[in-house]
C-alpha cells in the first residue's frame, strides 16, 4: 500500500490531536503521583466530570466551548482538593490496598452521582468551528484539532512555568523529589499534596473540556477506557516524569491512528497495551523513569 505525504500529515495530526487529551489527563495523574505517591484509579471519572460541567454551562451560556475551561478547570480544581481532604489525606501512608479501595470506591460514588444528576444517555456538543478546516500538505485539517493542539501547548507551558518560576512550584517540585527533607526545610507537604491532587484534578477537567469539544461523544460511565490509556502511559513515560507523560501521550495517540489507518480501529484501544508492554520488556522503570541501581 503506498502512503503519500498527505496521508502521513494526516496521521501524525490527528495523533497530535488525539495525543493532546492523553497528555493532560496522564500529566495530572503523574503529577499526583510524584508529589503523593498515591496512584487515583478514579482519575478518568474526573475527566467525565470535567466534560459534563463543560455540557451544562454549555447548554446554560450558549459560550464557545473552549472560553468554558475558565469554568471546568477552577471547578476541577475545587473537587480535586476537596477529594484529597476528605479522602486520601485520613489514609495517606496507611498502605497501598487503602488508597486503591478508595480510588474503586471514588469511581462508582462519581460515576453514579453523574448519572444521577446528568442521566446516563449519552450526550454530545458541538464546537462552533466543526465544519471551518484549514489547508495542510495538499489536504484540509479541522480547526479543532489544530485550536485543542494549542491549547494543551499553552496548558503545559503554564503548568511548567509556575513548577519551574514560581516559589509555590518550586515547593511542589521539593516534596515531590524528597518528602521527608521537604518538610525539615519548612515546606508544609500536606498543602503541596492538595495543590498537586487540585491541579492534578484541573488537568483532568480540561482533557474533558477538549473531549466534548472535539465532538465525542460522553456519559456517566465513559471514564475508564480514557484513564487505563493514561496509566499505560505514565508507565511509559515514567512513574512520576511529566516530560515521560508528554511523549507518551504523542506515542500512543499517533500509534492509535496509525493502527486506525493500517489495521482498523478494532485495534486502537489496544495498541497502548502493545507499546507498554514493548517498552517495559526494554526499559521496565519507563522511558524518563529513574532506574532503581
Amino acid at each position: 500500500m503506498e502512503v503519500g505525504i498527505d496521508i502521513i500529515v494526516q496521521v501524525l495530526v490527528w495523533g497530535l490531536y488525539a495525543g493532546c487529551i492523553y497528555i493532560l489527563l496522564a500529566t495530572g495523574l503523574n503529577l499526583i503521583f510524584g508529589v503523593m505517591k498515591v496512584v487515583n484509579f478514579a482519575h478518568g471519572q474526573l475527566l467525565m466530570i470535567g466534560a459534563y460541567v463543560t455540557f451544562s454551562f454549555f447548554v446554560v451560556s450558549g459560550f464557545n466551548p473552549y472560553v468554558l475551561l475558565a469554568a471546568s478547570i477552577p471547578i476541577l480544581i475545587i473537587l480535586g482538593v476537596s477529594i484529597e481532604r476528605l479522602c486520601f489525606r485520613p489514609i495517606l501512608g496507611t498502605g497501598k490496598l487503602n488508597e486503591i479501595f478508595i480510588s474503586i470506591g471514588l469511581i462508582y460514588i462519581l460515576e453514579n452521582a453523574a448519572a444521577l444528576i446528568w442521566t446516563d444517555e449519552w450526550r454530545v456538543i458541538h464546537s462552533p468551528f466543526e465544519s471551518i478546516t484549514v489547508p495542510l500538505a495538499g489536504m484540509r485539517i479541522p480547526v479543532d484539532y489544530l485550536i485543542i493542539i494549542v491549547t494543551t501547548a499553552v496548558i503545559l507551558v503554564a503548568l511548567y512555568s509556575f513548577l519551574r518560576k514560581t516559589s509555590l512550584g518550586r515547593a511542589v517540585r521539593a516534596t515531590s523529589q524528597n518528602r521527608k527533607a521537604a518538610m525539615l526545610m519548612g515546606i508544609n507537604v500536606e498543602r503541596m499534596d492538595m495543590l498537586s491532587f487540585g491541579i492534578g484534578a484541573g488537568l483532568a477537567g480540561a482533557a474533558g473540556t477538549l473531549w466534548v469539544v472535539s465532538g465525542q461523544v460522553f456519559n456517566p460511565y465513559m471514564g475508564s477506557v480514557p484513564a487505563i490509556k493514561a496509566f499505560a502511559i505514565v508507565i511509559i513515560g515514567g512513574l512520576g516524569s511529566i516530560p515521560g507523560a508528554i511523549i507518551g501521550g504523542l506515542i500512543l495517540g499517533i500509534a492509535e491512528n496509525f493502527t486506525i489507518f493500517t489495521v482498523g480501529g478494532a485495534w486502537k484501544d489496544a495498541i497502548a497495551f502493545l507499546i507498554l508492554i514493548i517498552v517495559l520488556v526494554i526499559r521496565p522503570t519507563g522511558l524518563f523513569g529513574e532506574s532503581g541501581e
